[in-house]
């Protein structure tokens, strides 16, 4: 049933699926677990003051760094995907990034400022070699079963998401309540033991993500971008070379101040790049001859989607960000009495669950795997070991203590927490059909995104104008992260979907790396937003900050929306 590459993939099942993709999940898992326990804690480091060993930064310096960080981390995919394709194969691909993050986690550790850079470069420069070649290595496993392909993504999103909800739960808990350094230091031990694992499971995957020259092209996936025929070279080219002047005259035309600071004057470059990218990309793919007058309105329907899609991202990614320092500065934290009892209960439910589950994965696997890899399941095994030894000890610290003060970054964990949760009843709802349009679910996931801001409009409508610190209540942020999730579930993988549907079989890489592009401009610009919270804060008030938010995605939403007749007539037949 599963065969690929030389290798019976049936054989070893677990759950109905081979076994490699469960490897995978874990790789994965502990990388996103890195990643996002890092993110959880980076302008809360920044801005936390000398005296709590943090750099003491301004909220606005620590936000552009942040902007220039997230949008980086998703440039480079593009070009991790093509040294992947051309040049390394996957499986390569993926073990480089891996160290290389770990070696950057690694730097953040010593919380000295040049190494703290470096690790930023190294985590940047990793991602893009990870990130979209272990997704590749998904679709290669079931390269000849695409029946279930669909559910083999769903197990892996959800490790994906398993791994975000502990990386920032247990990061940002060591990282707040015990010491930065132990924060970063927990998310470079857990890169290594992802790589480590993958590294010793290799001999499973047979062929499946090594590089074979005479098949380049051939082994094209969703998240691999510009890989691109030969017969185009000469117009991709052309089409950079359009890109460079376009991104040359941006910026030397718009107006921009010289400035000291070195994020301040990389932030400078990166509207150049974004306009020159964008250029190159939708130039070579509307000047393609051999696009049908189908195929080119499928591929304008894919433009248009992520056009729109940039919005919902652009607020979202507030998360890490304006949304983290509302938590930190804004939100009233410290529960005592009934309210810390019943917080300690859910907690404690929330966390030993979610570990519960991914541990009985572990064990399925570990019946299937252990005899052929055993050293890559002895690594498994201990970092689960130790993982559990952290969350018993962190649920026992806290219901021993008389108060409870939630940190900050705990709170960023509730959007991977209701992904989890939900993406079972928002699967069963799209399967009644009820909503069939793929422009009205984005519609309705922006519409919810803008939401989840009114309700933190609303909820700071008491913070005084200019105020640095204030008490409210966090109903408003559990309330924003639940909208806030739910618009993801009707944007991010119906999105991908699309893509997939929509893209002519030949150009579906690049029209991907549109979507990486994308992220780039979103993430960047959330950053740059965000920056702006305290002049915003001390001209008008908190509310009016949130508000710009809802206000945007709330009207993007219903354009999306009014454009639904067009764009399903020129999706032809694929959104009946």
């Amino acid at each position: 049933m599963f065969e690929n590459n030389k290798m019976d993939l049936s054989k070893g099942l677990v759950l109905n699926h081979p076994s490699q993709l469960f490897i995978l999940f874990f790789t994965e898992m502990w990388e996103r677990f890195s990643y996002y326990g890092m993110r959880a804690l980076l302008v809360l480091f920044l801005t936390a003051s000398l005296m709590d060993a943090g750099y003491g930064w301004e909220r606005k310096d620590a936000l552009e760094l942040y902007a220039l960080y997230t949008g980086l981390v998703y440039f480079t995919p593009m070009l991790g995907g093509f040294l992947a394709d051309k040049f390394l194969g996957y499986r390569k691909a993926v073990i480089i990034g891996g160290i290389t993050m770990a070696l950057g986690h690694g730097f953040m550790a010593l919380e000295q400022p040049t190494f703290f850079y470096l690790g930023l470069i190294s985590i940047i420069i990793g991602n893009g070699l990870f990130k979209p070649n272990i997704s590749s290595m998904v679709g290669q496993l079931y390269k000849n079963n695409e029946a279930h392909k669909d559910s083999a993504y769903t197990i892996f999103y959800m490790g994906i998401n398993a791994g975000s909800f502990l990386g920032m739960l247990l990061c940002g808990y060591l990282g707040e309540k015990v010491g930065w350094n132990y924060g970063f230091g927990l998310a470079m031990v857990f890169m290594i033991a992802g790589v480590s694992q993958f590294w010793f499971s290799s001999k499973l995957f047979g062929n499946i993500g090594l590089l074979n020259k005479n098949e380049i092209g051939e082994n094209k996936s969703i998240n691999t971008t510009l890989n691109i025929e030969n017969k185009s070279n000469n117009r991709f080219v052309f089409w950079c070379s359009i890109g460079i002047i376009i991104a040359l005259m941006v910026y030397f035309l718009i107006p921009h101040e010289a400035s000291k600071s070195i994020i301040k004057s990389i932030n400078i470059f990166i509207p150049p790049l974004i306009f020159g990218v964008v250029t190159t990309i939708i130039g070579f793919l509307v000047s393609d001859p051999t696009l049908t007058k189908v195929e080119k309105d499928k591929v304008v329907v894919i433009i248009v989607f992520t056009f729109f899609t940039i919005f919902f991202w652009w607020a979202f990614e507030q998360s890490g960000g304006s949304m983290t320092i509302f938590a930190s500065e804004y939100t009233d934290r410290t529960l005592t009495g009934n309210g810390a009892t019943i917080f300690k209960i859910v907690n404690s439910m929330i966390t030993v669950g979610a570990m519960a589950v991914i541990s009985w994965v572990l064990v399925k696997l570990f019946k299937v795997t252990f005899t052929q890899v055993p050293i890559a399941n002895v690594i498994l095994a201990s970092s689960f070991i130790l993982i559990w030894s952290i969350v018993i000890w962190m649920l026992w610290r806290e219901f021993q203590a008389e108060t409870t003060e939630i940190q900050a970054s705990w709170f960023s964990m509730l959007g991977s927490f209701f992904i989890i949760t939900l993406s079972p009843l928002f699967s069963k709802f799209w399967d009644t059909k009820i909503i069939k349009s793929g422009a009205i679910k984005f519609g309705l996931g922006l519409i919810l995104i803008g939401l989840g801001f009114a309700f933190l409009a609303f909820g700071s409508n008491g913070i005084p104008q200019g105020a640095k610190t204030a008490s409210v209540s966090l109903i408003w942020l559990v309330l924003a992260y639940l909208l806030h999730t739910m618009g993801e579930l009707c944007v991010s993988p119906v999105g991908l979907s699309y893509v997939s549907k929509l893209a002519p079989v030949r150009l579906i890489g690049i029209l991907f790396g549109i979507w990486f592009v994308a992220n780039f401009i979103a993430s960047w610009a959330a950053g740059i937003t965000g920056s702006y919270i305290d002049p915003i804060v001390e001209k008008y008030s908190m509310s009016i900050f949130f508000l710009i938010f809802t206000g945007i995605t709330v009207f993007f939403g219903l354009v999306i929306i009014g454009l639904n007749p067009i764009l399903k007539k020129m999706m032809h037949g694929v959104d009946d």
